[in-house]
């Protein structure tokens, strides 16, 4: 672990130490000078995805997420997992195993490289501990998604066995192919809930991503009603722009969150949003709002 010095120095030159102090937002107990965040609620597991904190390095990603109350990070490589092994914080999705998003299961061509990597990675996972990695389906480059979606099963049925063995929880995200990932083929949670139940496994879920299906389907919580046990992990994001989701934006996210826990839904719940402050403080501060409102 760093010591109190390192930890001090990393806090100031990330903006957090001053955040802490003067922010107007109720997070922190100022009672005592050792203070930290003020607990959260328990309810929700929060997470934060790591390509959206980009400005940070993982270290002070990991201080960042400890001293704003929680200790988890969405999608670090197993070339990383030291760093938070190093602060104790946990890795909520592994990425790592797929080739890209756009060459993905949907296509035979790429069953043998991806089979092969899904295979180490499970292990790898296993061995750290973790518990989720994250795959795609790729793009439709013209393939009926009928097909794509039985080329998905037959090739993920190749690595179920190996998963439910370790205990590892494979997720296919839902992604937005109006906006930000044009042709991707699992763009719809049906196709996606259709897929799960071809493939029949426990260990098989969706990542739904509440930014990418208001845009592509919307009537989320709905969705999420019906749907929660093909649901394994959320990611948030504002819409439109995949900014901060607070009222600037057309996604209430404490309903959506409410609805969520009323599955019991005991998995991780990952920001991903796009902060558009200049400064480190001021997205740290996004950062920390977004939890908040989605702290239930």
């Amino acid at each position: 672990m760093v010591n109190q010095s390192s930890r001090r120095k990393i806090l100031k030159q990330i903006g957090l130490g001053s955040l802490m102090m003067g922010s107007s937002m109720p997070v922190f107990s100022m009672e005592n000078k050792n203070s930290q965040m003020a607990p959260l609620n328990g309810n929700i597991n929060h997470s934060v995805c790591q390509w959206t904190q980009s400005f940070l390095s993982i270290e002070e990603l990991c201080i960042t997420v400890k001293e704003l109350g929680f200790n988890a990070i969405d999608l670090i490589n197993p070339k990383d997992w030291h760093i938070l092994k190093k602060h104790g914080v946990e890795c909520s999705m592994v990425n790592g195993a797929e080739i890209n998003l756009v060459d993905g299961w949907n296509n035979t061509d790429f069953h043998g490289t991806l089979i092969d990597s899904y295979h180490k990675h499970i292990d790898l996972a296993a061995e750290a501990g973790y518990k989720n990695i994250i795959c795609f389906s790729g793009n439709r480059r013209g393939m009926d998604d009928q097909v794509g979606m039985d080329n998905c099963a037959n090739g993920l049925k190749k690595i179920m066995s190996h998963a439910e063995e370790k205990g590892i929880i494979i997720q296919m995200e839902l992604l937005n192919s109006k906006v930000n990932h044009k042709d991707y083929m699992c763009d719809k949670s049906p196709w996606g809930v259709e897929l799960a139940k071809k493939i029949d496994s426990p260990n098989f879920k969706l990542l739904y991503d509440i930014y990418h299906m208001q845009i592509d389907e919307g009537d989320v919580i709905r969705t999420i009603r019906d749907n929660h046990q093909y649901f394994g992990h959320y990611h948030t994001g504002g819409v439109p722009g995949r900014n901060v989701i607070d009222e600037t934006q057309e996604l209430y996210y404490p309903a959506i969150m409410k609805a969520i826990l009323e599955t019991g839904f005991q998995g991780y719940v990952a920001q991903e949003f796009i902060s558009t402050q200049k400064e480190n403080a001021g997205k740290i501060a996004e950062l920390k709002k977004s939890v908040l409102i989605c702290d239930i």
